[in-house]
């Protein structure tokens, strides 16, 4: 499947942004829905009975006052709740207090029966008893029933408690009523209500949607753009931020990604020019050599045949440096540390490096302490890292042709420095020579000794070591390019 099929496939932000909104708003609504409709009879139910139990709790401390049956009368009539109060002896139960202030009141139309019955209950779960009791005059009262004579008009609620009070020696009986208004038709209502506040909040979290779709949109569709030009090629493109910190990040980020592409794609253009270069030069001239021993009798001499030898041999080099520094650079070229004396290794490069280059008029000068100085590390490496430093030496020596190569012992490091009386290198430019065919002067040209990936090489073979290395030049007065192992005691410490 294309990238492109993909993109059209995926959910945009701007229904991504409504389809959030419009679950967010259902589970408002129903949440509301829930609490406000379906459980609202529960909840007014619950609040009914509630208010019987503060209200009990208050007439509990008039019933034993000397105006009792006043002070109970005058909060029931506030309150809107039917009481009857009976003091109970051993023999009977009298009337302390009755006040009856709705015609719909069932404690004042109770039969002997139910009073007795509402008695029992409630000492038998801790002195409180509380009932729920709805009529309708689809069942007409019965005589002998338990609320004879209760007058039914329609569907009437009506909740019930009692409860036992014991004053001192003295204990009371205190039966409260509250009818409760139906809310069927509440229900209806705000049910009907909910369907058109759905409605209204699921558009208007389609325009917002819209609204904060176009607003947190429009930067990254600006981005977006111009990321398909940066995919296209444009590397010059330019990214500006705008709209919110994060899209202000990621426009900085792909600015610099842009910068960093760009730059990789001169040095990878550069990189494959240089290659080529030195590919096709010894191609060339072995081509050439042979083309000359194959058609001119008598040109099949040693010093025509040395030459192709030669261009092979450098052939190879370039081929090898190249594998190695991927190798280097993808973590793939495992280092193998041993101990090994330095010094004597020092020693005995130079003096092979030293007779391979004299001829060209080229000498080697070596500072080397004497001591034996032991390093752990890749003795194949270290040795490729100086001969690289000291090739690169050689190109750059300028016309004294005179490299110096010394090995300062410190207390715990050993370092080495190879110097050249060549040009130098720009401050500017310093921090860029270890970039494969990197070169201060810009101009390609055949190295006299090595492929011209020495440096890139020292880099990560020092980096491998994680070892210190670097440089100290100046603008005609040569370069000093040194690296640093820390020793390894007699004891191995």
């Amino acid at each position: 499947m294309s990238a492109q099929n993909t993109h059209k496939r995926a959910v945009g932000i701007r229904w991504r942004l409504f389809g959030c909104l419009a679950l967010f708003t259902a589970l408002i609504l129903l949440v509301l829905w829930l609490f406000q409709v379906r459980l609202l009879s529960t909840f007014y139910e619950r609040e009914k009975f509630v208010e019987l139990r503060e209200s009990a709790d208050i007439l509990s401390g008039y019933v034993e006052t000397e105006d009792a049956k006043q002070q109970i009368a005058d909060y029931a009539k506030e309150k809107g709740i039917c009481v009857r109060v009976f003091f109970l002896d051993k023999t009977q139960a009298r009337t302390v207090a009755d006040t009856e202030v709705s015609a719909r009141c069932v404690i004042h139309h109770l039969s002997a029966e139910t009073l007795d019955a509402l008695y029992r209950n409630a000492r038998e779960n801790d002195g409180v008893w509380e009932e729920r009791f709805e009529f309708s005059d689809d069942e007409p009262v019965q005589e002998g029933g338990r609320f004879p004579g209760f007058p039914v008009r329609g569907t009437s609620v009506n909740a019930i408690h009692v409860q036992l009070i014991t004053q001192g020696e003295n204990t009371y009986l205190m039966l409260l009523d509250i009818e409760m208004t139906p809310v069927d038709a509440t229900v209806r209502t705000l049910e009907n209500q909910f369907i058109w506040i759905a409605c209204i909040l699921l558009g208007a979290s389609f325009l917002f949607a819209l609204l904060l779709s176009r607003i947190v949109a429009k930067p990254l569709i600006r981005i977006t753009k111009k990321a398909e030009k940066l995919s296209a090629g444009e590397f010059d493109t330019s990214f500006e931020g705008g709209g919110y910190r994060e899209v202000q990040e990621l426009s900085d980020t792909l600015a610099f990604a842009a910068s960093e592409i760009g730059a990789t794609g001169r040095l990878q253009r550069e990189l494959i020019a240089n290659i080529s270069h030195d590919l096709r030069t010894p191609l060339t001239m072995i081509k050439g050599y042979s083309e000359m021993m194959r058609d001119i009798p008598g040109e099949n001499s040693p010093e025509n045949i040395q030459a192709v030898i030669d261009e092979t041999t450098r052939l190879s080099e370039l081929v090898n440096d190249l594998l190695d520094l991927s190798k280097l650079q993808a973590g793939t070229l495992k280092l193998h540390e041993e101990v090994f004396d330095l010094t004597q290794m020092l020693r005995e490069a130079l003096e092979r490096y030293d007779t391979l280059i004299r001829h060209k008029g080229y000498r080697i000068e070596s500072m080397i302490d004497t001591r034996e100085v032991l390093v752990r590390a890749d003795r194949t490496m270290i040795l490729q890292v100086l001969y690289n430093l000291v090739g690169n030496a050689v190109n750059y020596a300028g016309e004294s042709k005179r490299i110096l190569v010394s090995e300062v012992v410190g207390n715990d490091t050993v370092r080495i420095c190879v110097a050249d009386e060549g040009e130098g290198i720009p401050p500017e430019q310093i921090p860029e020579i270890w970039d494969r065919y990197y070169r201060v002067d810009r101009e390609h040209r055949r190295a006299v000794m090595g492929t011209g990936l020495g440096l890139s090489i020292v880099k990560n073979i020092m980096e491998a070591h994680q070892a210190h290395y670097g440089v100290q030049s100046a603008l005609g007065a040569g370069s000093v390019f040194w690296f640093e192992l820390p020793i390894v005691r007699a004891d191995g410490e």
